[in-house]
């Protein structure tokens, strides 16, 4: 097992020594570093991103050739952490904490340095790992900290006597928006606001899928297995991809090899909508962008994308948009030319 011991001395010199105990090419800019490995000890890259009000993105996209373990520092009573693998799992335990709890791909949790002052987390050897770690960081250098991290530490801190680990239920939303943060290639202040965005959305989801979890038990409870989430994670990002195929619910089903039934439990589960209302919302942003983007009339977009009517998609853009498909068209042309 390889092991890497890090220093509450920020994220340049936790870099530096997981390059100096694993290997591969360093770069780092300003706000972000981005280590890619490809040896004998494992292949993939590891990031961290940097934000305001004490918050960083840790993320890892990697296999192990052994069990790889790393312990970080954290400040007691300061820091909350939100751990999530879209791919894989990893373990994770306290300092001088005997027992280990393993996260699941999907599985939401949170964890909370209450007493202790290091977070061991460990990679399993063979297992491609994709895990995202957001670490707030709640009290502030300059004595203020923002209101969201006072609440997050009034929640998952405040009034606690040991440190607090959450293992919640399974979320796919989350995985998606991970998804979205890995694909963000904009620079400067564009990527900075979508990055803080996107960050922002997946604490949010979180957060509220934790007060689900302790509020009402059955909403926790999914039937599905991990195997069929991956599943529904692939028929969305089909349907994602291909917006104007005819998308029936027993063409899905046979797509994916899953009952119609487990189908729109993994929608509702992964988006909060049916299939149908789910295909309705990927076509209705897809006409948002042919309509500002392209010299596509109405009608063409209209039937290009598979609604079943000119006033019907007028209907359902004007619900989503607040504003007339024809309007928003004209607006976005006086836009463009002011």
């Amino acid at each position: 097992m390889i092991t890497v011991n890090s220093k509450l001395n920020g994220l340049n010199l936790f870099f530096n020594k997981l390059q100096k105990e694993i290997g591969g090419t360093l770069n780092r800019t300003k706000k972000e570093q981005f280590l890619k490995i490809n040896n004998k000890i494992a292949n993939g890259t590891i990031r961290s991103i940097s934000l305001e009000d004490g918050i960083s993105v840790l993320e890892f996209n990697i296999t192990s050739n052994q069990d790889f373990q790393i312990n970080i520092d954290a400040k007691t009573g300061s820091h909350v952490n939100f751990v999530y693998c879209s791919k894989g799992k990893i373990s994770h335990s306290f300092k001088n904490q005997k027992n280990k709890n393993t996260i699941e791909t999907f599985q939401t949790s949170i964890l909370s340095n209450v007493v202790s002052n290091k977070n061991t987390i460990t990679l399993f050897k063979g297992v491609e790992t994709n895990t995202t770690i957001i670490s707030v960081n709640t009290s502030s250098s300059k004595g203020k900290a923002s209101e969201i991290n006072t609440a997050i530490k009034n929640i998952f801190i405040d009034g606690k006597t040991e440190d607090y680990i959450y293992l919640g239920s399974y979320n796919l939303k989350i995985a998606e928006n991970i998804k979205q943060l890995r694909a963000i290639k904009n620079e400067g202040v564009v990527k900075a606001l979508l990055t803080k965005g996107v960050v922002n959305l997946i604490l949010a989801l979180e957060i509220e899928q934790h007060k689900k979890d302790l509020n009402n038990t059955e909403v926790a409870t999914s039937s599905l297995t991990k195997t069929e989430m991956e599943l529904i994670k692939d028929l969305t990002e089909y349907v994602n991809n291909y917006p104007d195929m005819d998308h029936k619910i027993n063409v899905l089903t046979r797509k994916v090899g899953l009952t119609a039934a487990k189908v729109q439990e993994g929608f509702k589960l992964m988006h909060g909508l049916t299939v149908c209302e789910y295909i309705r919302s990927v076509r209705l942003q897809k006409s948002e962008d042919l309509i500002m983007n392209t010299d596509l009339t109405i009608s063409e977009i209209v039937y290009s994308l598979g609604f079943s009517s000119r006033s019907y998609f007028s209907k359902r853009f004007k619900e989503m948009y607040n504003c007339s498909p024809s309007n928003y068209k004209k607006k976005n042309k006086l836009a463009v030319s002011a």
